[in-house]
C-alpha cells in the first residue's frame, strides 16, 4: 500500500510539474498587454514608465529565468504577487477559497442526501414507479442547466417573495444562520444536477452488483433485505460512485462561475474570471497550480478508498 502511495506521489509531482510548464507558457500567449490592461493611467505613460513597470514585476526577464523564477518560489509555498492587487496570490486564494469549498461541500453532501437513497431506491425496485420516477428525476437533472435553474429560481423568489439570498460571505463557524440563507440555495441547484449523475451510477453500480452470486447466497441462507443491500451489495457498488463523487468535488473546488456570478458570491470562480480579463499572470497560475494539487491529491484518496471499499483489491 505505501510502495503504491509513494509510486502515485511521484506521478503526482511530475503532473504538477508538466502543469506548471503548460500554464506558464500558455498564460503568456494570451493577447493583450499584462501592463497595459492592469494600469489605468496606461494611456499617459511614457515607454519609459512602462519599462520600468515591467521591470519591477519580473515581465522583462527571459521566460526561462522567470520560469524558474516562479517555480523555486511555488517549492518555498510561495505562489508570488498578483499583479492587479499586488497581494500575495495564497492569500487572496484562501479568501476566495474558503467561500467555494464552503460551497462544493454543501453542494455534494445535498447531493449524496439526494442521489443514494433514490439510487438505491431504483435499484431495488427496478422497473416499478419508484424506479421510474427516480429515472425521470435523473433526466431532469441532466437536462435542465445550472445558470438556468439558478436563474429561474432567484427570479421567483425576488418575484414572488421579494428577497434574495444576501450578498457576501460569512463562514458558517461565523454566523451559521446568515451563511446558509447565502449559500443553501445555489448549493442545492448545484447538489440537484450531481445527484442526476450520482443517481444513475449507483442505480446501474447496484444493479450490477445484485446479480452477483454471492448476493443469491445471501439471499438464500435467509438475510434480512436491509442487510444484504446495505451490507452485502452497496459496499462493492460504491467503488464507481466513489471515483464520480472525487471527480465532481474537484471540478466543484474549481469553481461554479456562472452559479457564483448569479447570486453575486465572490468566490474562486470569478477570481479566476477576473485574472483572466486583466491578464494577471501571477494569479491564473497560482490558481491553477491549486486547483492541480487538489486534482492530484483526490485522485489519490479515491484510488486508496478503493482497497477500503473492497477488501479483494490489494496494491502491490
Amino acid at each position: 500500500m505505501w510502495l503504491y502511495v509513494m509510486r502515485r506521489a511521484v506521478q503526482g509531482l511530475l503532473v504538477l510539474w508538466l502543469v506548471s510548464i503548460l500554464v506558464f507558457s500558455l498564460v503568456r500567449l494570451l493577447p493583450g498587454d499584462a501592463i497595459l490592461m492592469q494600469l489605468d493611467q496606461a494611456a499617459a505613460m511614457t515607454p519609459a514608465d512602462l519599462a520600468r513597470a515591467r521591470q519591477e514585476l519580473g515581465l522583462d526577464r527571459p521566460f526561462l529565468q522567470q520560469y524558474r523564477t516562479w517555480l523555486g518560489g511555488i517549492c518555498r509555498g510561495d505562489l508570488g504577487h498578483s499583479l492587479t492587487s499586488r497581494k500575495p496570490v495564497s492569500q487572496e486564494l484562501l479568501k476566495r477559497v474558503t467561500l467555494t469549498s464552503h460551497l462544493a461541500v454543501m453542494s455534494l453532501v445535498i447531493a449524496l442526501l439526494i442521489a443514494l437513497p433514490i439510487g438505491i431506491l431504483s435499484a431495488v425496485r427496478q422497473d416499478t414507479v419508484a424506479d421510474y420516477v427516480g429515472r425521470v428525476f435523473a433526466i431532469l437533472g441532466l437536462s435542465l442547466p445550472d445558470f438556468w435553474l439558478a436563474t429561474v429560481t432567484i427570479t421567483f423568489l425576488a418575484i414572488w417573495f421579494h428577497w434574495i439570498p444576501p450578498i457576501g460571505f460569512a463562514p458558517i463557524w461565523m454566523n451559521p444562520s446568515r451563511n446558509l440563507s447565502q449559500l443553501l440555495i445555489p448549493a442545492t441547484i448545484i447538489g440537484v444536477r450531481l445527484a442526476a449523475v450520482s443517481m444513475r451510477m449507483t442505480r446501474s453500480s447496484l444493479l450490477e452488483v445484485l446479480r452477483q452470486d454471492y448476493i443469491r447466497t445471501a439471499w438464500a441462507k435467509g438475510l434480512r433485505e436491509r442487510v444484504v443491500i446495505l451490507r452485502h451489495a452497496l459496499k462493492n457498488a460504491c467503488i464507481p460512485v466513489v471515483t464520480i463523487i472525487g471527480q465532481q468535488f474537484s471540478v466543484l473546488l474549481g469553481g461554479t462561475v456562472i452559479v457564483e456570478f448569479i447570486f453575486l458570491q465572490p468566490g474562486v470562480g470569478s477570481l479566476m474570471l477576473d485574472a483572466v480579463l486583466l491578464r494577471d499572470y501571477t494569479m491564473i497560475q497560482g490558481a491553477v497550480m491549486f486547483f492541480a494539487v487538489v486534482i492530484v491529491v483526490m485522485n489519490l484518496l479515491v484510488d486508496v478508498s478503493y482497497a477500503c471499499l473492497d477488501p479483494r483489491i490489494r496494491y502491490t
